[in-house]
């Protein structure tokens, strides 16, 4: 057995592919538990985190029922494109972190599309 997960390896697969695109552009990288969702805009170059958001913000977590659905993603999405906006980041390169896109990571990216993101 390898010391190396198979989600540790389609971690890395995943952002050495986005690696080879980024083309120097901010990352968002989504975290998904099974209580929460996490999102953070990762400058690669310098590795400092330039925007975060997710559902134990306190201006979302009076608003939710609870962290772990597709609204609560979605609203996620909005507060982190929301905060990227006012740091003046428009085109970012989307790692899904190993998940599948579907569900609550597909429902934070296309939240983060409609709020002003390319990508």
């Amino acid at each position: 057995m390898s010391a190396v997960s198979q989600s540790d390896r389609r971690k890395q697969r995943i952002r050495y592919k986005l690696r080879r695109v980024a083309n120097n552009r901010p990352r968002l990288s989504v975290y998904r538990s099974s209580k929460n969702i996490y999102a953070q805009i990762i400058d690669d170059i310098t590795g400092r985190t330039l925007v975060a958001a997710s559902t134990l913000d306190r201006t979302l977590r009076a608003e939710l029922k609870t962290g772990a659905d597709k609204l609560a993603a979605e609203r996620v999405g909005e507060l982190v494109a929301q905060r990227a906006k006012a740091h003046g980041i428009e085109c970012i390169v989307f790692d899904r972190g190993g998940y599948k896109y579907h569900g609550r990571v597909k429902a934070l990216a296309e939240a983060a599309r409609q709020g002003g993101l390319a990508f």
